[in-house]
C-alpha cells in the first residue's frame, strides 16, 4: 500500500526543518539508501535517504518550504503494482493551514473534512526514539501496536514491515495511559514579554527593517531562555597569570613549525579544561532531569561564532589527545562549522564548554550554561597589569580573566572552585600538560 515519506528528525533534538531540495521527482524508482532530499536543519544541511524501495508517487513538500515539523508527510512512495490513484495520505498541516487561509470569509456552515495526523514518531518508556520505517509505522497504527513492545530485525535494530505484520495488539501501560490523559498533561508556559504586534507599536512611525529569525536564530532564542530560566547559575571568577605559557607556546611553536603546526592560547584552554575535569571527575557530569550522568571521557565543546549564531563543536577525549592533535581537530571542526558541515555529532554533546571572546578585546563576561553541560568558561583577553609577584614585589604580567558558569544542580561551590583551580594551575604551568 501507498506510504507516506515522514519529515526525518536528523537529530535528538530537531522539531522542523527547511525541505531545501528534492533530489527526485514524481515518478521516479527508488531504492532503500537512495538519496531524496537535502534537509535544513537549525544547525546544518544534511541529506536525508529512503528507507524503503518503491516509486515516488507525489511530492507533498516543495522545494525551500520551512518550517516542517518533524513527521509531517512531504511525499508518498508506492509499492510495486500501485499507482497514483492508490494514494490516501495525510495532508500536511501547512496544506491545511493554506486551504483554511484560502477559504471566502463566511464560508458554508458544513466544516471541511480534516485529515487524520501521520502517526508521530514512537518513543520506548525512557523517552528515546524507536527507529522503524514509515511503512512499519503505518501497520503498527492501523493494527493499534506499540512500536516498544517489538524488537526491530532491520539495520541497527530498527523496525521493518515484516516486524508488524505479525505483531498483535497489546492493551497500553498503566503509566503511558496515565500520561496520555488531559490530566496528566504538563501545562504550557505562559509566553513572556511583549508580544510582536506590541512591540512594533511602539515604534510606529519610525523606520526600521523587519529580520526574519531563521531556523538557527529560533534555535539560540529557545535554548538559552530555557537555560538561563530553568538552571541555577552560579559563578566563579579567577584572574590567570599567561607568560609562562606565552613563552612555552612560543617555544612549541617554533619547534613545529616544520610540521605546519601552530598552537593557539585556545588549544591550551582546551588541554587544560580537559585534564581538570579528569582531575575532578565529578564535575565531569551533565544534568540529565531525574539523575546526573558523570562521564568517563572529556568531551568539551568550543563556540565558534558564525554569520547570524554560533555552533559548539565538540573534541571528544581531549585528554588523551596532544596539543597539535586538538589544534588540528579544532581548526578543522571551526572551518566547518562555518560553512554549516557539522554533522550532529560533532555538536551535540560534551559536559563542559569554553565560550572565548579575548580576542575581540572582552576583559572578561558571564556565560550562559548550554544544557545538558554542567559548566562552560568564559575567557577573555590576556592584557598586561601589575602584579605582585612570588617574591612579594611589584611587577608586570599578562592576565587573563576566566568566569566559569555553572549548573548548581550538578556542581556545588566548593567542587566548582576545585575544577576552576586545577585549570589555573594547569594554564600556569603548561608543561605539566604534557607529563
Amino acid at each position: 500500500m501507498a506510504t507516506e515519506i515522514l519529515m526525518p528528525a536528523l537529530s535528538p533534538t530537531m522539531e522542523e526543518g527547511t525541505l531545501a531540495k528534492w533530489l527526485v521527482k514524481e515518478g521516479d524508482t527508488v531504492s532503500s539508501g537512495d538519496l531524496l532530499a537535502e534537509i535544513e536543519t537549525d544547525k546544518a544541511t544534511m541529506e536525508f535517504e529512503a528507507v524503503d524501495d518503491g516509486v515516488i508517487g507525489k511530492i507533498l513538500v516543495a522545494d525551500g518550504t520551512e518550517a516542517v515539523k518533524v513527521n509531517t508527510p512531504i511525499a508518498v512512495l508506492l509499492e510495486d503494482g500501485e499507482s497514483a490513484d492508490d494514494i490516501a495520505v495525510s495532508a500536511p498541516a501547512a496544506s491545511a493551514a493554506a486551504a483554511k487561509e484560502a477559504a471566502p470569509a463566511g464560508g458554508s456552515d458544513a466544516a471541511a473534512p480534516v485529515a487524520a495526523p501521520a502517526p508521530a514518531a514512537a518513543q520506548s518508556a525512557d523517552g528515546t526514539r524507536i527507529f522503524a520505517s514509515p511503512l512499519a509505522r503505518r501497520i503498527a497504527a492501523d493494527k493499534g501496536l506499540d512500536l516498544a513492545q517489538i524488537t526491530g530485525s532491520g539495520p541497527r535494530g530498527r523496525i521493518v514491515k515484516a516486524d508488524v505484520e505479525g505483531a498483535t495488539a497489546t492493551a497500553p501501560a498503566p503509566a503511558a495511559a496515565a500520561a496520555a490523559s488531559p490530566a496528566a498533561a504538563a501545562t504550557a508556559p505562559a509566553p513572556t514579554g511583549p508580544s510582536a504586534d506590541m512591540v512594533a507599536r511602539m515604534y510606529d512611525g519610525r523606520d526600521y527593517d523587519e529580520v526574519s529569525l531563521d531556523g538557527m536564530r529560533k534555535t539560540i532564542a529557545a535554548r538559552l531562555s530555557e537555560a538561563k530560566q530553568t538552571i541555577p547559575h552560579f559563578y566563579l571568577r579567577r584572574d590567570i597569570q599567561l607568560d609562562a605559557l606565552l613563552a612555552f607556546r612560543s617555544q612549541l611553536n617554533k619547534q613545529l613549525e616544520a610540521r605546519g603546526v601552530k598552537l593557539s592560547v585556545n588549544d591550551f584552554i582546551i588541554k587544560a579544561c580537559a585534564i581538570a575535569l579528569q582531575q575532578h571527575p565529578t564535575a565531569n557530569a551533565v544534568w540529565a532531569g531525574d539523575r546526573v550522568l558523570q562521564m568517563k571521557a572529556s568531551d568539551v565543546a568550543v563556540a565558534v561564532a558564525i554569520e547570524g549564531g554560533l555552533f559548539t563543536p565538540v573534541l571528544q577525549d581531549a585528554e588523551m589527545k596532544s596539543l597539535s592533535a586538538l589544534s588540528a581537530e579544532m581548526k578543522d571542526l571551526a572551518a566547518r562549522a562555518r560553512e554549516r558541515k557539522l554533522a550532529p555529532h560533532e555538536y551535540q554533546g560534551g559536559a563542559f564548554a569554553i565560550s572565548n571572546l579575548g580576542m575581540y578585546g572582552i576583559d572578561n563576561f558571564d556565560a550562559i550554561v548550554n544544557p545538558p553541560h554542567a559548566g562552560i568558561l568564559a575567557v577573555g583577553a590576556g592584557v598586561k597589569k601589575p602584579v605582585v609577584n612570588a617574591e612579594g614585589e611589584l611587577a608586570v604580567a599578562t592576565v587573563m580573566s576566566v568566569t566559569m558558569s555553572v549548573d548548581h544542580r550538578v556542581i556545588d561551590g566548593a567542587l566548582g572552585a576545585d575544577l576552576l583551580n586545577a585549570i589555573k594551575d594547569n594554564l600556569e604551568n603548561p608543561m605539566t600538560m604534557l607529563a
